[in-house]
């Protein structure tokens, strides 16, 4: 089992950067990938970035490429989303996800996904 608890969202003005973070706890959390969604209302859950546990590669969302970083801290157990020159359109519930994914392209999919956290706010103004 993997528990996972999300946190810093908020508010924000269009152009500004928030630091969505990902606490996990339960199994080894190196031999999991590790993965960041949204869902805006009315739309379905989409893929933002992952962070495989094989290789260590990153993937990206084009809609969020250059402009969002994810990285993870091992020894905190800790994912992080840094989010730059955020959109109106980025608000969303984010989400963090892990499971033991490492295809290139399930690793985008979060049907493929066991593992969840409660989600975060992000809102951004115009």
């Amino acid at each position: 089992q993997v528990q996972l608890v999300e946190s810093g969202g908020g508010l924000v003005q269009a152009g500004g950067s928030l630091r969505l973070s990902c606490a996990a706890s339960g199994r080894t959390f190196s031999t999991y990938s590790m993965g960041w969604f949204r869902q805006a209302p009315g739309k379905d859950r989409e893929f933002v970035a992952a962070f495989d546990y094989n290789g260590g590669n990153t993937y990206y969302a084009d809609s969020v490429k250059g402009r969002f970083t994810i990285s993870r801290d091992t020894a905190k157990n800790t994912v992080y989303l840094q989010m730059n020159s955020l959109k109106p359109e980025d608000t969303a519930v984010y989400y963090c996800a892990a499971d033991r994914i490492n295809d290139p392209l399930a690793i985008r999919t979060y049907g493929l996904y066991d593992y969840w956290g409660q989600g975060t706010q992000v809102t951004v103004s115009s």
